[in-house]
């Protein structure tokens, strides 16, 4: 069974569009290749600047042949009819079949005999589908041709081997004609080498200083970058967004370490790391003792003769400029702060939009205020210092140094605060209650950074509410979506007593706080489940009082869990079912609600009489327990009832003739379902 190697050879391709562009070539023809009739073994695709590479394994020689019986009109159906039948098969009527249908009515059938086709034919027309019609998230054309491709296509490498050799696929698009050659690097091995195997042409390409694996480049430039940070007593700042970047910049990465000028030490390391990363795709290197960035690391895509030295002086040049704008901004934010205070650089949020029927980012920040200081009890936090907080928490949003780099808001807070002489977690608050930003970001912790966090996420749902910007379906440009789970991490990871619809009500006027409530709810069964406790148990808290108390929701939650994977609690379930289930129908046929009057004095049989004295002990139990919220305690005296309750029903028929006992053990039923229900609502578990 023959392999197959394609490689398409172009001008450089963004390195943003790689690892999506291999991943189409590699879905594309292994689908086109299976329509056909040739299913692989296994594939695999690579990129590097200059190409896009598909290694396909395992292909038959040829498709299997066909045979296709299609019906067509009716013997008596107007010529037209017929005539259209014929050039849909390519058959003539002599080739045609007389046959009876089901129905009895004489039938045209075509009988298509489809022979198998060499792989290679079949290689070539899916290839030319999948050039044309290739997803790129922008193309061009050039020259005088149609064809469209990210960059402008080169050169196509197509070849079919197996033990007897190589052989190149019959192909040609746009004057391209396919071959068995590729070339190496553009400036250290440029001359084309032919190649007969997947194994000989990333042989050659490593030769030729051509990498072909995105996943072994940024190996490389890891390794080398960590050891030359090691060797100088640094070390290496981790950026995985960054090193995936670079990988898809070079086809031969060699590292090179430079210095940052003395001058531009004093500026904040995310300010350093932010502006090398952004302008010119440099890591940081840090003194682990400072905590300062004093290295760089740059990836070149040539072995340079001066050892990378004219490299890095350039590099070097190019830096100092990007970073005097740097220090530029940093130092006229800080004379800013020094004459006008964090206060006074707020001021110009008022210029500045948050929502065309939300306001300002000022008057948000005055929301933000008003409902931090109703939050900071709640959570351990001085109102004024909460205020404080809030009040300063966007300024720098209208600093020159986020202008330049939004992605350090609140960290440059953080500093300016700081700076302005503000103090007692006020600072921290600044950076911190944008947080978190992701189910990997940490979540705030110090009560002041809790309270403005909180409040600056529940005024953004509460004003999108109220203003019906809700997220639908897949849409939620607004990310609230984002802002639900941060409050519910906040809430649960620091273990809060929090009522949600208190807070709502301090919010943006207007919201729906019973629909808000549900879409916190709709938000609380992703994060849950993803944590292992099933829909159905968080619909049987949520459906308790309380359930704008996540903390409460969750606590109990978790106990009900862990309750209802024990023998006995899966055995209490069904016989609540059960109980519940006959006690509904009682009720429904005699129009009566059974939910009181249970009296021991009426017990006929002793497992009767030992469910009477069950459900008592459990009560005495339940109540206090639920009372201080411990549910774990009310769960398991609840599961003690399973025993009792089944031997209850074993040995005692419900609907007995006589009436007043009938009534009586409906009314036993009706305890067993107060008493569960007041734990959880049980009627929402599945199973």
């Amino acid at each position: 069974m023959p392999d197959l190697l394609i490689e398409l050879f172009s001008e450089e391709i963004p390195a943003r569009m790689q690892a999506r562009a291999a991943g189409d070539l590699e879905r594309l023809m292994v689908s086109g290749l299976r329509e056909a009739g040739l299913v692989c073994r296994g594939a695999r695709a690579f990129a590097t600047p200059r190409r896009l590479a598909l290694a396909v394994e395992g292909l038959p020689k040829e498709s299997p042949a066909r045979r296709e019986e299609r019906k067509g009109p009716r013997v008596d159906a107007p010529e037209q009819a017929l005539e259209g039948f014929l050039r849909s098969t390519g058959l003539t009527r002599d080739q045609l079949e007389a046959r009876e249908d089901k129905k009895g009515n004489k039938v045209w059938f075509a009988v298509i005999e489809r022979p198998g086709r060499p792989a290679a034919e079949i290689v070539a027309e899916v290839l030319g589908e999948v050039i044309r019609s290739f997803p790129w998230p922008k193309s061009m054309r050039w020259g005088s041709g149609s064809l469209r491709w990210v960059r402008p296509l080169h050169a196509i490498l197509a070849i079919l081997h197996d033990e007897a050799g190589a052989q190149v696929v019959p192909f040609e698009i746009e004057g391209i004609r396919a071959g068995d050659s590729t070339r190496g690097h553009r400036f250290m091995a440029p001359e084309p080498f032919s190649v007969t195997s997947f194994d000989d042409y990333v042989a050659k390409l490593k030769r030729a200083k051509v990498i072909l694996d995105p996943v072994e480049r940024a190996d490389i430039i890891l390794q080398e970058a960590e050891s030359a940070a090691f060797a100088q007593g640094l070390e290496l700042v981790h950026d995985k967004g960054l090193l995936a970047e670079v990988a898809g910049l070079v086809e031969w990465p060699v590292v090179l370490m430079g210095a940052i000028g003395e001058e531009f030490l004093g500026l904040p390391p995310e300010v350093l790391q932010t502006s090398m990363r952004e302008h010119q795709k440099f890591f940081s290197v840090r003194n682990p003792k400072t905590g300062r960035i004093e290295r760089f690391v740059t990836v070149a895509n040539i072995e340079a003769a001066d050892g990378g030295a004219t490299i890095l002086a350039g590099n070097a040049k190019v830096l100092a400029a990007r970073l005097s704008d740097a220090r530029f901004f940093w130092e006229n934010d800080l004379r800013r702060v020094r004459e006008e205070g964090m206060v006074g650089m707020a001021e110009g949020l008022k210029a500045v939009t948050f929502h065309a029927r939300l306001g300002s980012q000022w008057d948000r920040v005055q929301r933000i205020r008003r409902l931090a200081r109703e939050i900071a009890p709640v959570v351990g936090a001085k109102p004024d210092l909460a205020d404080e907080a809030a009040e300063i928490c966007k300024a720098d949003l209208v600093s020159e140094m986020v202008y330049e780099f939004p992605e350090l808001q609140g960290i440059m807070g953080r500093y300016y605060a700081k700076s302005a002489g503000h103090d007692d977690g006020v600072p921290e608050a600044c950076e911190e209650h944008y947080k978190p930003l992701g189910a990997s970001d940490d979540v705030p912790s110090a009560p002041v950074s809790i309270a403005v966090a909180l409040a600056d996420k529940i005024d953004t749902l509460t004003g999108f509410w109220a203003i019906g910007e809700k997220p639908t379906g897949s849409k939620d440009p607004f990310a609230l979506r984002r802002a639900a789970l941060g409050v519910i991490r906040i809430v649960l990871e620091n273990g809060l007593r929090l009522r949600l619809q208190e807070l709502f009500a301090h919010g943006y006027p207007g919201a729906d706080a019973g629909d808000l409530l549900a879409f916190f709810h709709d938000r609380l069964k992703v994060h849950l489940r993803e944590q292992g406790i099933r829909h159905d148990i968080i619909d049987a808290c949520l459906a308790m009082p309380g359930n704008d108390d996540l903390t409460l929701v969750v606590k109990r939650a978790q106990a009900l869990a862990d309750m209802l994977a024990t023998e006995d609690g899966e055995n209490l379930l069904q016989g609540f079912r059960r109980a519940n289930n006959i006690l509904t129908q009682a009720e429904e046929r005699d129009g009566v609600e059974y939910s009181f009057g249970a009296d021991p004095k009426f017990a006929e049989h002793p497992a009767e009489k030992a469910l009477f004295s069950a459900l008592d002990e459990a009560e005495e139990k339940i109540a206090p327990a639920m009372e201080r919220e411990d549910f774990e305690a009310a769960m398991q005296a609840m599961a003690a009832l399973r025993g009792p309750i089944d031997a209850f029903f074993e040995a005692v028929q419900v609907n007995t003739d006589n009436e007043i006992v009938r009534r009586n053990r409906l009314n036993l039923l009706s305890r067993i379902r107060t008493l569960c229900l007041s734990v959880a609502d049980l009627r929402r578990i599945e199973g």
